[in-house]
């Protein structure tokens, strides 16, 4: 192990961007899983059909990928309230929202990429865009545009969702549809509406976090299956639904897992992020900012 202060400086702040798109890529799940209470595991084949959708724009117009994401997030949202109301037809409605709710979510995820292996094959795609490839230099820092960019338009999108849903009716209303249904009915909302407001919030981040995840690298259509349970120990180490946990547990995962890859390599950093999640909930079961 070799260790000099300016490689460890290098580790933390790559850390810290890292965990900036590792937040895009966990807010959705945050509202679906931890707000609503749904296990959608099919979350990642969504953000690969928004890296998919960034690619065929940016190759066929030479729009910008982040441009793209948010331009087509009304279709993303349009797709995740269609899904939830076949998920609450088909199982929560009839109370059946468990296994057979997670086996939705899975076929889901096994269609999706199996569609987009049919259509693109297996090999990796990438766009172009002027901020991939230059680096900011600042002392002997190096910050590659293509992480730095992700990671600021990321911290944005989370602090508009932060603020819908701390200032607004809706959001207010899904904070609350998490808590006590019943008590929305009282007041003549339907809880059913809302959860489906929250879900198509939770697709629509996909777009985005797809189009940070082509910046960053290369993907193919199996790509997400490496994400799935990073996503969801974020979710949990950062206090289920809270947004501002989401960044706390995305950038420390994000930190822990550089320092260990620049100092130990990468192989480890799997086992070394998963424990510290295990060691934080062993002491705080509700995790850093949970209820």
């Amino acid at each position: 192990m070799i260790f000099s202060f300016d490689l460890l400086i290098n580790a933390v702040v790559s850390g810290i961007l890292i965990g900036g798109f590792y937040a895009a890529v966990t807010c959705g799940v945050s509202i679906s899983f931890g707000i609503l209470d749904i296990v959608n595991i099919a979350h990642p084949a969504f953000i690969i059909l928004g890296s998919y959708v960034a690619y065929i724009v940016n190759t066929t117009f030479g729009l910008d990928p982040i441009l793209t994401a948010i331009i087509v997030t009304p279709l993303f949202y349009a797709l995740g309230a269609g899904i939830y109301q076949v998920y609450y037809v088909s199982f929560e409605k009839r109370g059946q929202e468990s296994l057979r709710g997670l086996a939705f979510f899975f076929g889901l995820l096994f269609i999706t990429e199996v569609s987009l292996v049919l259509y693109f094959g297996v090999d990796y795609r990438y766009v172009d865009a002027a901020y991939i490839g230059p680096s900011v230099h600042v002392g002997g820092l190096d910050m590659p545009l293509r992480i730095l960019v992700p990671c600021l338009v990321s911290l944005l999108l989370i602090a508009v969702l932060q603020f819908i849903l701390k200032h607004t009716f809706i959001g207010r209303a899904i904070m609350a549809v998490a808590q006590d249904h019943f008590a929305l009915r009282l007041m003549a909302i339907d809880p059913v509406r809302i959860k489906r407001i929250a879900f198509g919030i939770s697709i629509a981040t996909a777009s985005l976090a797809g189009a940070f995840l082509i910046i960053i690298q290369p993907v193919e259509p199996s790509v997400g299956r490496e994400y799935i349970g990073r996503i969801f120990a974020i979710c949990v180490l950062g206090g289920m639904g809270s947004l501002p946990g989401t960044v706390i547990a995305a950038m420390l995962l994000g930190i822990v897992e550089s320092l260990t890859s620049t100092f130990y390599g990468p192989s480890w950093a799997p086992a070394v992020s998963f424990g510290l999640l295990l060691l934080t909930l062993a002491v705080r079961p509700s995790g850093l900012m949970g209820r």
